[in-house]
């Protein structure tokens, strides 16, 4: 680039929430030139992510990613936050990984870089025109972690800034098992006493996990002295959502106010255990095949839905509102036909005002909160196995991204409509 004007990149905020967008711009270009926007990210398995958008400065000598067009790269058009949800494993990197947060105490940092033209490899043999750090955060500055084992419970308690009271969320993920926090942590960002549930580690927790094990988990947020005891709600996602509809459905000691339920079913009963649900679905292993790629498709293990009522949650039993969310391309589970079911059960029933669905056009498995990056497939051990496969999950890259940001608006509108005393009191989450 001519002369001595170095071009100015800025980013704004640098540091905030990772469901909050940030503004990027590219100031004392030339007009008409080209660059390349990339982000790069060295995940806590320090394997290396990365995206890029390649841009022409306007008129003035700017790019602006929220005005201008992406004509290139891992993601095409006006995309304020492409540069996080297109990121990918840099070439070379390992097969089979997925992006997930798993210290929520420390930021996801990016670093977002201009490049001179249009770049499309070896970003790290170039020198950048500008770089700058980022901070991407899932718990909020004066938002309390607190370990739980508490009466055989193992979890994470979240509980947000200011005096209280709050409401509350048992959070559920699904068969991959282990303590997942940052979906809890972001809940309580938004001013939710938040549980992120561990329930899947059959070494120390045994094989027996039950109904009892989950009521006890929500019985811990709701005699909490921060919650507001009647106003206690479940999400769950995958395995996570058979957890909580079968709590919605049968359990006589808790009463969640509300539910949401992202990529789930209604034909997995967790009832006498959670093994016995594994046990159940391991009847139907003959039914999984594999891609040409030898990735595991797990969708028709459900199919056909059962017709016979004492093999699946009784749906006609939910007394909660219920917000059921699904992508159309789920290879995991059968989660379209399930909704399906669930509302012909619940028409039946006379209580389908209670739920609302929507399913999201070419979207996968794993809608996680927005902007996290898009996994297609990944590798995964089955717990009553400990087999290790890669999971075809389904979605694709753009539909899902929208997917994710589009959801996590519904599920926290839902939950300031159902849980908070007065909706428009629910904190807005910042940093």
């Amino acid at each position: 680039m001519s002369g001595t004007v170095t071009p100015i990149l800025s980013v704004f905020p640098t540091r905030d929430l990772v469901d909050n967008k940030f503004k990027v711009m590219v100031e004392n270009l030339p007009p008409g030139h080209p660059v390349t926007l990339h982000s790069l990210h060295q995940s806590e398995d320090k394997d290396y992510w990365e995206a890029y958008g390649h841009y022409v400065s306007d008129d003035r000598g700017t790019v602006t990613i929220s005005e201008d067009t992406s004509i290139g790269g891992m993601y095409i058009g006006k995309e304020t936050m492409g540069l996080l949800w297109s990121m990918r494993p840099v070439p070379g990197s390992r097969t089979g990984l997925r992006m997930r947060k798993m210290d929520i105490r420390t930021p996801m940092v990016v670093l977002i870089s201009v490049y001179r033209g249009h770049v499309v490899e070896g970003f790290r043999e170039r020198l950048p025109m500008a770089s700058v750090v980022t901070e991407r955060w899932y718990m909020a500055p004066g938002v309390q972690r607190i370990d739980v084992r508490e009466g055989g419970v193992r979890g994470t308690l979240f509980i947000p800034r200011g005096p209280g009271p709050f409401p509350g969320v048992l959070d559920l993920w699904g068969g991959g098992g282990g303590l997942v926090e940052y979906r809890a942590a972001l809940l309580a960002s938004h001013g939710y006493v938040s549980m992120a549930l561990e329930y899947l580690s059959p070494d120390e927790l045994g094989t027996d996990i039950g109904l009892s094990y989950f009521e006890k988990a929500f019985t811990i947020i709701q005699e909490h002295p921060l919650v507001i005891s009647d106003r206690v709600g479940i999400c769950g996602l995958s395995l996570g959502t058979a957890v909580t509809l079968t709590m919605a459905a049968y359990s006589n000691l808790i009463s969640p106010r509300c539910c949401v339920c992202v990529s789930g079913s209604h034909v997995v009963l967790v009832g006498k255990s959670v093994f016995d649900a594994f046990q159940q679905m391991n009847k139907n292993v003959h039914r999984a095949r594999l891609d040409e790629q030898n990735r595991m498709i797990w969708r028709d293990m459900m199919l056909p839905i059962p017709s016979d009522p004492s093999k699946k949650v009784d749906m006609g039993r939910i007394k909660c509102p219920l917000l059921l969310l699904c992508g159309d391309d789920d290879q995991s589970w059968a989660t379209v036909e399930s909704a399906e079911d669930i509302a012909k059960m619940m028409r039946a029933a006379g209580n389908e005002h209670l739920l609302t669905t929507v399913t999201y056009h070419n979207a996968g498995h794993l809608i996680e909160p927005p902007y996290t990056p898009f996994s297609n497939a990944s590798n995964f051990i089955l717990q009553h196995t400990k087999q290790k496969v890669v999971m075809l999950w389904g979605g694709e890259t753009k539909p899902h991204a929208d997917a994710q940001e589009d959801s996590w608006e519904k599920i926290l509108a839902f939950l300031r409509q159902h849980l908070y005393p007065c909706p428009s009191s629910a904190p807005q989450a910042k940093l």
